[in-house]
């Protein structure tokens, strides 16, 4: 007699006395699990859980952040120096996140890459190392500290991605790095590594051409008293031409022209360092000459990153990199008293040997194979160098005690 068997219906069902097994369906799993993932929108939670882990992994610092920062010297620095007033970025908004590399993958994090940075406590060096860091790559600065300032570089010890060696680069300095920033004047080439010299538009001298391209080959006096700084970066450029083609090293030539911005030094006898020093101290604005020799000026931040781009890129170079807007010297002083005061007076003086005449840059050549070009105008650059130099005039002599300041030669070196 056969078992009758009740479902939830409380219909009684005949079963038949002989039981046979229902064939084997191999797909039945997957069948299921696919109806599971499709049924009250599953696999959209799951996807949109994949995007969030992959952009969590993507934020995380890297591994190799982890030690400490070193630092190489003939003496340490004490925890209370390293406390002091950090010189923050002064970088327009938005530059501080500027990538070389492009866009980079969901998922992916660029490899940082290790660099040296000659000169690195300077001016523009210590710009450079601000942005490098800032990208991710871990940064050794090479400064005997003869012109660069330790101030320069102060908020980033501590950083496990920054070291600084002091050291004369005339002596030979063995270390394994992927890339040479070399902002150092005296040449020191390295092995195995991109080599970037940073020239001058001073080997244009006081040129016959304008504007300027790098093709000209400049007009320049050989023993006049300007020659020595002319005539040595013209022969850094020869020496780093020549490590390329006889020794296959890898090298990138920039011919910067006039550059400012803060951190410049106070007194280095630049045009726009003495004029701004020199207004802020209401002493008159010195022009040489009759004031109508013309310059070019870029804010430093646009010079870093035609240098990150060169750096980069494929071109050995060399590439002027200035802003081409021209100024005569007169109206570069007008600009000083609009920012700083209306009633600053101007003084003439005799004009230097050698000064040249004219100065500006084309830069067809670096718009076209580094698509770069400046952004910062002066009258916009300028007060950001001006807010810098006035609490560093003016906090040096609350701290010291001096309320005057010896005068400076001003010159119009690139």
């Amino acid at each position: 007699m056969g078992s009758e068997l009740t479902y939830r219906g409380h219909e009684p069902q005949r079963t038949s006395d002989s039981y046979s097994a229902k064939p084997n369906k191999p797909w039945l799993a997957v069948t299921r699990l696919v109806r599971y993932m499709l049924r009250e929108q599953r696999l959209l939670f799951v996807l949109v859980g994949i995007a969030i882990a992959t952009s969590v992994f993507a934020l995380l610092p890297s591994s190799n952040n982890t030690s400490t920062g070193r630092m190489t010297d003939a003496y340490s620095i004490s925890e209370s120096v390293h406390m002091m007033n950090p010189r923050r970025s002064v970088y327009p908004a938005g530059l501080d996140s500027f990538n070389m590399g492009g866009k980079i993958p969901l998922g992916l994090k660029r490899k940082g890459l290790r660099i040296v940075v000659t000169g690195g406590a300077g001016f523009v060096g210590s710009h450079l190392v601000d942005r490098l860091i800032a990208r991710g790559d871990s940064v050794i600065v090479v400064d005997n500290f003869f012109t660069g300032n330790k101030d320069n570089v102060m908020h980033h010890f501590g950083n496990p991605r920054f070291e600084l060696i002091r050291h004369d680069v005339v002596e030979p300095l063995l270390l394994e790095v992927d890339q040479i920033y070399h902002l150092a004047c005296p040449a020191s080439p390295r092995v195995g590594a991109r080599f970037l010299l940073t020239s001058t538009s001073e080997v244009y001298g006081d040129p016959l051409q304008h504007p300027q391209v790098e093709t000209y080959w400049g007009n320049v006096n050989p023993i006049g008293v300007r020659s020595c700084y002319d005539e040595g970066k013209r022969t850094a450029e020869t020496l780093t031409m020549d490590y390329h083609r006889g020794a296959g090293v890898e090298v990138r030539i920039a011919r910067i022209f006039n550059t400012y911005g803060p951190r410049m030094c106070i007194d280095d006898g630049r045009v726009v360092s003495n004029f701004v020093a020199q207004a802020l101290r209401k002493e008159p604005l010195t022009v040489y000459g009759d004031g109508k020799q013309t310059r070019s000026f870029q804010y430093v931040s646009d010079l870093v990153e035609g240098l990150m781009r060169l750096m980069e890129g494929e071109h050995v170079g060399p590439f002027n990199l200035g802003n081409p807007g021209e100024f005569t010297m007169l109206e570069l002083a007008q600009v000083v008293q609009e920012t700083i005061d209306p009633e600053a007076k101007i003084e003439f003086k005799p004009n230097t040997e050698d000064d040249p005449h004219k100065r500006k840059p084309d830069i067809t050549k670096a718009k076209e194979l580094l698509g770069w070009k400046p952004k910062v105008p002066l009258r916009k650059g300028l007060p950001m160098m001006v807010a810098d130099f006035r609490q560093r005039i003016f906090g040096d002599q609350k701290s010291s005690g001096a309320t005057a300041a010896a005068t400076t030669t001003t010159s119009t070196t690139a």
